[in-house]
C-alpha cells in the first residue's frame, strides 16, 4: 500500500475510532444505604440495552474499617468502574474480596476494572465449568455486538482468584473489620454457581438472581423446583433487608419473594399440564393466560423464553419420574 493510500484509509479510520471513544464517557452511579455498613447500587427494569448502557442490575458493597467487600460487578467494564468511583466516594478504605453471585453476563463482566493487586475475587467452583463453555464465548460475542461500545473487543471474562468448594454442606465464613459474613451456596437453583452472601451483624443479604423485586425472573435453563426450595431456605437467616440482583431492596422479603415464587409455580403447574397432555410448546404458551404477568417488567423479553425452559424442565422431570417408578 503506498503512503497516499495510508494516509487516505487513516482519514477515513480516525473518525469512527474518535466517535467510538467519546462514545463511552464516564458511568456516575449512585449507591443506596440500606444499613450502617451496606449500600447497593439499583439498575434499570427491564433487559440489557443502549438505552440503559446494561445497567439493569445490582450490585453491592461492605464498608468496614479494614477495607471494602463487593458483591458482584455489574454487566460492563464501564460499569465496573463506575462502582469503584461511587465506592471511593464513600469510604478510603481499600477493595479486599469481590464475590460473584454468579456468572451471567449482566452481573461479572464488570468484573475486570475491580481485579486489583491486592483484591481477591471469589466465586463457586462449578463458575469454572462457564467460563470454559462456548456458550461463554457465544454470550460475549452477542453482548460484543448488542451493547457496544459498553461491551467491546476488550472486555474479558474474568476468573476468580478462589474458587469456593461446599463440599461438607456448610457456608464459607470470613470477617474483615470486626464484620462477619457468610458466604451461602444456593447452586443449582438459578444458575450452576449461585452464591448469596449474608453481612451478618447488618442482617442484611444479598440474594443475587434468586431473589427479584418488582420484575420477573430470567429463569431459561434453571431448575425451578430447586429455585422454590431455595427461596424458603432463604428465610432461615432472618435479614432485615434482602438485596435482589434486579429492583430495589426489599425490608419485607417474604412478603416481596412472592412474584418470584408465584410465577415459578405458576410456570411449572402450566408447562407441567401442558406435557402430561403431550401438547407442543407452542401449543401450551398459546393456551396459557398469562394476564397476571405480562404487565411486569421484562415480561415481553423474558416470559417465552422462561416458559419454553420450564417445559423442557417438565419433560426431563417426567421422564425421570417414569424411570424411577418402573
Amino acid at each position: 500500500m503506498n503512503l497516499v493510500r495510508r494516509l487516505l484509509l487513516l482519514a477515513a479510520v480516525l473518525p469512527a475510532l474518535t466517535a467510538q471513544a467519546q462514545a463511552v464517557p464516564d458511568i456516575v452511579l449512585k449507591p443506596i444505604q440500606v444499613s450502617p455498613h451496606v449500600y447497593y447500587f439499583q439498575g434499570e427494569a427491564g433487559m440489557a440495552s443502549q438505552a440503559n448502557q446494561g445497567f439493569m442490575s445490582n450490585a453491592g458493597f461492605v464498608v468496614t474499617p479494614a477495607g471494602v467487600v463487593v458483591y458482584d460487578a455489574l454487566a460492563t467494564p464501564a460499569l465496573g468502574a463506575a462502582m469503584l468511583r461511587a465506592i471511593r466516594l464513600v469510604t478510603s478504605a481499600p477493595l479486599k474480596m469481590v464475590i460473584v453471585g454468579h456468572y451471567h453476563a449482566d452481573h461479572f463482566y464488570g468484573l475486570q476494572a475491580l481485579r486489583q493487586p491486592g483484591v481477591v475475587i471469589a466465586a463457586h467452583r462449578n463458575g469454572r465449568d462457564y467460563l470454559r463453555s462456548d456458550l461463554a464465548r457465544e454470550r460475549l460475542a452477542q453482548r460484543r455486538a448488542e451493547l457496544a461500545p459498553w461491551v467491546d473487543e476488550r472486555t474479558e471474562l474474568v476468573s476468580a482468584d478462589r474458587w469456593l468448594d461446599f463440599a461438607d454442606g456448610q457456608p464459607w465464613r470470613f470477617e474483615l473489620g470486626g464484620l462477619h459474613f457468610r458466604v451461602i451456596d444456593s447452586s443449582g437453583a438459578h444458575s450452576p454457581e449461585d452464591l448469596l452472601m449474608l453481612v451478618e451483624e447488618d442482617h442484611v443479604l444479598f440474594a443475587g438472581d434468586l431473589f427479584f423485586s418488582g420484575r420477573l425472573p430470567y429463569v431459561g435453563d434453571a431448575d425451578s423446583k430447586r429455585w422454590l426450595q431455595a427461596l424458603d431456605r432463604m428465610l432461615d437467616a432472618q435479614p432485615a433487608v434482602v438485596i435482589p440482583g434486579h429492583g430495589p431492596a426489599s425490608r419485607a422479603p417474604r412478603e416481596d419473594m412472592l412474584l418470584t415464587q408465584r410465577y415459578l409455580r405458576y410456570l411449572r403447574e402450566q408447562m407441567g399440564n401442558a406435557v402430561q397432555e403431550l401438547l407442543s410448546f407452542d401449543e401450551a404458551y398459546a393456551r396459557t393466560d398469562w394476564s397476571a404477568f405480562k404487565d411486569y417488567p421484562a415480561f415481553s423479553q423474558a416470559n417465552r423464553l422462561n416458559a419454553y425452559g420450564t417445559y423442557l424442565l417438565m419433560e426431563k422431570e417426567t421422564l425421570q419420574t417414569g424411570k424411577e417408578s418402573k
